[in-house]
């Protein structure tokens, strides 16, 4: 009997002291796909304002930046570097490496020192035998990428389409989701498609966020132009898997005031992510409050993660609406039109349950008025009206 009790001590503490060798390696694993990106990612990508033109010392005073601007302290997370890091050539191992005269510290370095920053790193390759500026991509070298992505410390994944050789679209990303899963690390999966497969409806198994057109460009007309093509697309999104309608142009100088706001808002009630694209070194002040409005920002983080979706199209003037777990409700009103507009909506067309008093909220003067469910603002020309609403009888 004692020995059968000398052993079963024995082998608990063997177990107990296995447990605890073993503990940094089993809370290390990946994050199912489930629990990564419960909300719409939030970060930087280099791409929008410097093309090609990048280097790590760039990356690193970015990741500063955020942390100055009081980016990092409202959610933004994930500095993404985009094409044109690799060197020309793969290694001798087959490896992509990192451009030895922009990157001479390697990923790996970069990687730690955005980490100690409090943020994450993102990079980027392709779904094809090239990136889209002719670098080395992923295409059938899927599982050896991913393993040096998750060896160098990276975070996120942003997967073009170019030279894909007009290979099956979902085989390729499927290919990389497995490749990403098996290395243990947990690495948020940006599939960058442009929408030509109708990604909304194989890509929420694939990835977090998957594009629904093609690449953005820093105008007025370009944002309209992506705008149309959401509608009808919010049934996708949930919690994990976003649609992603292509990163901010906020600040990069092609758009007024005024249409850098609607930009921003609107991507806030589509539960886009907001991936800013601006040179964060040297924004200017109004940039830099656009970007971190922290009422803007709580209703595209939202842990619903319900997508907002039109209600109202009356030519120049739009109403949006975007349901809040609280029971609130987002609406946006959008005068797409070149002359201010009086728009009004009231709160039972927007289906919230009727109250005799509703509390309106004004989520760029910060200011509320009690209202008996008017909805009203005078919109300017190419602008925004956004408002979080709430009936008084509503438990808060």
């Amino acid at each position: 009997m004692r020995q059968k009790n000398a052993f079963s001590i024995f082998y608990l503490a063997l177990v107990f002291f296995l447990g605890l060798a073993l503990a940094p390696q089993l809370f290390s694993q990946k994050a199912p796909k489930d629990k990564l990106a419960l909300t719409p990612p939030m970060g930087w990508n280099s791409w929008n304002r410097f093309g090609c033109d990048i280097n790590e010392k760039l990356i690193r005073e970015i990741a500063e930046a955020m942390v100055t601007s009081g980016m990092k302290d409202v959610g933004y997370t994930y500095v993404v570097i985009d094409d044109c890091w690799m060197a020309p050539n793969r290694d001798k191992q087959g490896n992509l490496q990192a451009d030895p005269e922009r990157f001479p510290s390697g990923i790996k370095a970069l990687a730690d020192y955005v980490h100690s920053k409090g943020l994450k790193l993102g990079i980027y390759s392709s779904a094809g035998t090239k990136t889209c500026q002719g670098y080395p991509a992923s295409l059938d070298h899927e599982e050896n990428d991913a393993k040096k992505f998750a060896e160098w410390g990276v975070d996120y994944l942003k997967y073009d389409n170019c030279y894909n050789q007009g290979r099956d679209a979902v085989e390729r990303y499927q290919k990389m989701k497995k490749a990403l899963e098996a290395t243990g690390r947990a690495i948020v999966f940006s599939i960058c498609e442009w929408g030509q497969n109708r990604p909304w409806l194989w890509a929420p198994e694939i990835g977090n966020l998957w594009r629904t057109t093609g690449d953005i460009q820093n105008s007025w007309e370009s944002i309209m132009y992506i705008l149309d093509q959401q509608v009808g697309l919010s049934k996708y999104a949930r919690p994990g898997a976003w649609n992603d309608p292509d990163m901010l142009q906020v600040g990069n100088g092609g758009m007024t005031t005024t249409e850098d706001r609607a930009h921003f808002s609107l991507w806030c009630i589509l539960a886009a992510p907001l991936m800013a694209g601006n040179d964060l070194r040297h924004m200017t002040e109004v940039t830099r409050e656009i970007l971190t409005n922290k009422e803007a920002i709580k209703v595209n983080q939202d842990p619903a993660g319900i997508q907002g979706y039109k209600i109202r199209d009356e030519g120049n003037q739009e109403v949006w609406i975007k349901p809040l777990k609280s029971g609130d409700y987002a609406v946006l009103l959008l005068n797409r039109g070149e002359k201010s507009a009086f728009i009004v909506i009231q709160a039972e067309k927007i289906g919230m349950p009727q109250a005799s008093k509703y509390v309106v909220r004004n989520l760029w003067s910060h200011k509320e008025e009690i209202t008996g469910g008017r909805i009203a603002a005078r919109v300017p020309s190419h602008g925004i009206a956004m408002f979080r609403v709430h009936s008084v009888s509503s438990p808060r």
